[in-house]
């Protein structure tokens, strides 16, 4: 098993399970929309004693932005 260490962004700090460690990239949903980060280095704790296999990623972009009031919309808008 491999973990996303997520840096930067509304996530900062938050850690994430993932299936392989040889992603460059990871999209994922955030209130109404979506946050990118990407691949940050080699990963680490790739050995069989030293836990499990990390790999750290950097905010990258938040390519749909969500504002507060997006839900009040007004007609003729």
């Amino acid at each position: 098993m491999a973990i996303a260490r997520l840096n930067g962004g509304p996530l900062d700090g938050q850690v994430l399970p993932l299936e392989t460690p040889d992603l460059e990239q990871l999209i994922l949903p955030y209130s109404e929309g979506q946050l990118v980060y990407e691949r940050a280095g080699a990963a680490a704790n790739t050995g069989e004693d030293d836990g499990p296999t990390e790999v750290e990623f950097r905010f990258a972009a938040e390519p749909q932005e969500v504002t507060p009031g997006d839900d009040d919309v007004r007609p003729g808008e």
